[in-house]
């Protein structure tokens, strides 16, 4: 007997089962597999026994034979019944920063000038189906029972549940309805952390071909049509902008992100006030300045960060991981 996977692809989420290919076949064209291939494995994945898997959708005798919609019918049961979806494993891409980025932002202790160490960054925003995978694990930040002071009462309110996505989230969506602190502690739970604003920033600045098109007017024009569509659409799936030179989706025309220092980003409604000692006073070393107000996207984006709490949670705010690069330089 040989062991093949079956692979089988149910709302844009990959569900595979390891199944036993039996050395007898039934007559006609497509193999069959006995029920007692099916390891024990793919239950244990969703958490639930053997017998359980029986109570939920009963198999066929042994002497009958599994085809693979079959095993697509029995893995969709089990994501109906509310079984962890089976989330893919966060792919990164590595980026080689920059000693001298220049940034929109002009902090009072800069000039506009930072260096970016090398790191890496996951390619797309965290989905529902992995935001589900880490509550299933980390009872704490379930629905319902994180704290309040980390999570305000619209966390993750387009859930069905706490432990169920439902209609309004489907599992390659991007996750929204999330805090600064909730995402932090996904991060952290993958041995990573939110990207700081100057890592996200120099990523934004790639397109598919330049590791910063932000001269570039079409460039700019692109980015800015995202802000004119309505924000009453559902969320695209995940991946499915086009990858910049990096090899990284969706930082434009998904979700807004949260970045590690989001608090420290203060931008005045007036631009004759930046600058003004008032606000260097509230801040202190992040106070800070546009430098290029002409990228009027990346400056609504610091506006809607700089107007969030650390608790808040809203249906266009996601976020993604970073992580530093083996042996790079602080």
């Amino acid at each position: 007997m040989s062991v093949q996977l079956a692979t089988v692809s149910l709302v844009g989420v990959p569900f595979i089962a390891a199944v036993r290919l039996s050395a007898h076949r039934t007559t006609g064209s497509s193999s069959r597999w006995p029920r007692s291939g099916l390891r024990d494995s793919t239950a244990a994945g969703a958490g639930l026994s053997r017998e359980s898997c029986r109570g939920v959708n009963p198999l066929p005798h042994e002497s009958q034979r599994l085809t693979a919609p079959s095993v697509a019918a029995l893995l969709l049961s089990l994501l109906l019944l509310g079984a962890p979806a089976f989330a893919a494993e966060p792919e990164w891409a590595a980026l080689p920063g920059a000693e001298s980025f220049t940034s929109v932002l002009r902090f009072e202790d800069s000039d506009g000038k930072v260096r970016v160490a090398p790191f890496e960054l996951m390619t797309t925003p965290v989905s529902n189906a992995q935001f589900l995978a880490f509550v299933t694990t980390h009872a704490e930040w379930r629905r319902g029972t994180a704290p309040v002071i980390f999570a305000e009462a619209r966390y993750l309110e387009n859930w069905s549940g706490p432990l169920s996505l439902g209609a309004q989230a489907m599992p390659q969506q991007p996750v929204t309805q999330v805090s600064w602190f909730a995402a932090q502690a996904y991060c952290e739970a993958q041995g990573a952390r939110l990207p700081t604003w100057a890592e996200w920033e120099y990523a934004a600045a790639a397109d598919a071909t330049r590791n910063d098109a932000r001269s570039d007017p079409e460039w700019r024009e692109r980015i800015l049509a995202w802000y004119s569509k309505p924000s009453n659409e559902a969320l695209a799936l995940v991946g499915q902008g086009e990858a910049d030179i990096h090899g990284v989706h969706d930082l434009h025309g998904l979700v807004w992100e949260w970045v590690e220092d989001y608090a420290a980003m203060l931008v005045s409604s007036d631009n004759r006030q930046q600058l003004d000692p008032d606000l260097l006073q509230f801040c202190g070393a992040g106070a800070l300045s546009t430098d290029d107000r002409e990228n009027y996207a990346v400056l609504m984006r610091i506006a809607m960060l700089s107007a969030l709490e650390a608790d808040d949670t809203t249906g266009n705010v996601g976020f993604r991981c970073a992580r530093d690069s083996a042996g790079a330089r602080p």
